[in-house]
């Protein structure tokens, strides 16, 4: 099942795949100082993550605590994806050389697609 987050979800799923299970006040504190949100909006991000089958819940006294059921390496790359096929019709080459553009890699991001691509090779 593809699974879309808005950006406000991302910063909640970010919380989230740092340190879980976690309760939405936990939440809301974690994003305190990045976010303006009171702990409604968190808890209603909460909400749709878990209708969307990001998040799993469990009870915990009063209150319930949230987990990443989605992970992280699986949302990136299905991002990834979207972003290359939306801007450069599916072509990894020119995404990568879009990010190269005004130093935008540093030289270990340079040695690791230089092993990956050596990895591919094999």
């Amino acid at each position: 099942m593809k699974i879309r987050v808005s950006q406000s979800e991302l910063d909640v799923m970010n919380v989230l795949w740092a340190q879980s299970p976690m309760a939405a006040s936990e939440v809301a504190k974690a994003l305190e100082g990045r976010k303006d949100w009171n702990i409604r909006t968190v808890k209603t991000l909460l909400s749709r993550l878990v209708e969307k089958g990001a998040l799993s819940t469990v009870a915990d006294g009063r209150r319930y605590l949230y987990s990443p059921i989605l992970s992280k390496d699986k949302y990136a790359a299905r991002a990834a994806k979207r972003l290359s096929d939306k801007l450069f019709g599916g072509r990894a080459a020119p995404l990568v050389a879009y990010l190269a553009e005004g130093d935008g890699l540093s030289d270990s991001d340079i040695a690791e697609l230089e092993a990956l691509i050596a990895e591919m090779k094999k």
